[in-house]
């Protein structure tokens, strides 16, 4: 039996990768090492079984509890997930970004270089999860290659991409066995209501007002999180140590018309009470400084490589996901209750 260490598993896609561990058989222990912030929500797993899984509260940051577990499960791979990732509160407050993202990292890179070095198996791996958003923004045309220049907006992308060096400079120096895959916006089960799609659907079925940055011009490639799951467990499987595999849905979209969407889809299979359309509760508001403009991923290599692309198209994910979160109201009102209650920056345009 292997066993993995799963970093951030109490978040939207730690919790999903979780499940789709469990639910493939696969002969593992996963020790989920979260600490439980705002968007860790340990109702996420609360139905996977103590015999497969294992749930630490703690800090990336610690080196003692880190070293700790690694000496107690002597770990066959670390799939990295644990992050600080939220562009707007990066903007709010940098700092507690600095201190996860790049301090945490280089903390799980120490202790596993060291535990790495102290055993025989060849086999370990350490799995870095980023994001598209430290290529930074893109015109009209062109996408990411795992070759394009880092070029980060936001504290949190800068973050980001200050991890993923770190993550590529191990490897390159002391020669820990690492890859790092970089994906565009997930979407789907168990995503924090402060996310677009989220957000939206939730506000709908409120009757509250839908708020979108600028004129909802931003281009984004939308990736159901399911997919997102299996090409991460692809990588962990098959890919080459010390490589890079962007990770991508195919599915770029306006941010209008991911709303317009959401909004079409539950006319259809919710009609409003008073008969109105829920795209009438879109309201514009300012932009936020830095928003990038354009993200797309060139998913070629991840494809032609490992033989991985993505199952869902936009329209068969969304509809999953606006259908999860209606028959999944108590779990989203819990965090309305006690966390988070779709408030979002920006002020509206008169």
């Amino acid at each position: 039996m292997k066993t993995i260490l799963v970093t951030g598993g109490c978040g939207f896609i730690g919790s999903n990768f979780i499940r789709y561990l469990v639910e493939k058989d696969e002969p593992v222990h996963i020790v989920n090492l979260d600490k439980l912030t705002y968007a860790g929500n340990t109702q996420n797993l609360n139905d996977i079984p103590d015999s497969v899984y294992t749930l630490v509260e703690g800090d990336i940051c610690d080196p003692g509890l880190v070293e700790s577990l690694f000496n107690t499960h002597r770990f066959d791979s670390v799939v990295h997930f644990a992050a600080e990732s939220h562009v707007d509160r990066s903007i709010d407050g940098p700092a507690e970004f600095i201190q996860t993202n790049v301090v945490g990292t280089l903390n799980l890179l120490e202790k596993s270089r060291a535990y790495y070095n102290s055993t025989d198996n060849k086999d370990f791996r350490f799995l870095h999860v980023s994001t598209d958003e430290v290529y930074g923004s893109l015109g009209d045309s062109g996408k990411f290659l795992e070759t394009t220049p880092y070029d980060p907006s936001s504290p949190y992308s800068a973050s980001k991409a200050g991890s993923d060096h770190l993550v590529r400079a191990w490897h390159r120096t002391f020669g820990l066995p690492s890859l790092i895959t970089n994906c565009s916006n997930n979407y789907g089960p168990y995503q924090f209501p402060e996310k677009l799609i989220p957000l939206m659907i939730i506000n709908c079925l409120h009757g509250k007002p839908l708020p979108v940055y600028g004129k909802g011009e931003n281009v984004r490639d939308w990736l159901f999180v399911r997919d997102h799951c299996e090409a991460i467990f692809t990588v962990l499987r098959k890919g080459r140590v010390g490589e890079t595999y962007n990770i991508g849905g195919n599915n770029e979209i306006k941010n209008i018309d991911v709303v317009q969407i959401v909004c079409a889809v539950l006319d259809e299979i919710l009609p409003r009470d008073n008969g109105l359309v829920y795209s009438e509760l879109i309201h514009y508001v300012t932009d936020r400084p830095g928003h990038d403009f354009r993200y797309a991923i060139d998913a070629t290599k991840i494809e032609k490589e490992l033989g991985w692309s993505p199952m869902e198209s936009f329209e068969t994910g969304v509809r999953k996901t606006i259908q999860w979160y209606l028959d999944n109201r108590t779990w989203w009102k819990s965090i309305q209750d006690n966390t988070y209650r779709q408030e979002r920056l920006g002020v509206i345009q008169s």
